[in-house]
């Protein structure tokens, strides 16, 4: 099978090289970045392509979006992502898209050589593979992204400013209603992300973390003094 790996890591991408070489595969292209990666794949017409997700020059998340834009592009290539960590939004994007043949593992089941390689097969096979931990994180952000969906307009405003660090006096100065109201939406809030009540009172940190996971942004309500 020809393989086009991309893996900024000198030492990881050689040792990617040699396992597959050695288990018979036609490494066809190693790169150190994204730059014609494009063009790599198609001259060579890989059956498979490998990408870390943290590349130059940022090192952020142009792997996993080189991978987003190459199954657009082409839905029938299969592809496998390398990472140390899950990053949910762009992994989120990469499985919602055309095609199957995906592969999604953290560079720790690497090291598992026979299980790295039964994982490479499938994939090139038609398959996915995803490691557990990308699979708990993922239902973990859709559980979120349900849970904030409940909220009303009003309420995702009063959320947002509950994650500025606003207390209910202020909020309510900034939305120009009372504080009885104020409250009374912020209990609306603690009910609808299921965050019960307990003595340690951090029921508005886990809301504000929850708003920040969410990906929310500050509201736009003009004077927030």
């Amino acid at each position: 099978m020809r393989i086009v790996i991309c893996e900024d890591s000198v030492l990881l991408r050689e040792g990617l090289v040699r396992l597959l070489e050695d288990a018979g595969h036609d490494v066809v292209a190693a790169l150190g970045d994204t730059d014609g990666l494009t063009e790599a794949v198609a001259d060579v017409d890989p059956g498979l392509c490998i990408l870390d997700v943290r590349l130059p020059p940022t090192r952020t998340d142009e792997g996993i979006r080189a991978a987003v834009s190459l199954r657009a592009a082409r839905p029938d290539l299969p592809v496998l992502v390398l990472s140390q960590y899950v990053e949910e939004r762009y992994a989120s994007d990469l499985i919602a898209g055309r095609g199957g043949a995906l592969g999604y593992l953290l560079k720790d089941r690497v090291a598992d050589v026979a299980e790295f390689l039964e994982s490479v097969e499938t994939i090139a096979a038609g398959g996915t593979v995803f490691d557990p931990e990308v699979v708990a994180q993922l239902l973990g952000r859709r559980a979120r992204d349900e849970r904030m969906r409940r909220l009303t307009e009003r309420e995702a405003t009063v959320l947002a400013l509950i994650a500025e660090g606003k207390s209910n006096q202020a909020i309510g100065r900034t939305l120009h209603i009372s504080e009885g109201s104020v409250e009374k939406h912020i209990t609306a809030v603690f009910q609808k992300l299921e965050l019960e009540q307990d003595d340690s009172g951090n029921r508005r940190v886990l809301a504000a973390l929850a708003h920040i996971a969410h990906g929310g942004l500050p509201p736009q309500t003009g004077e927030l003094s």
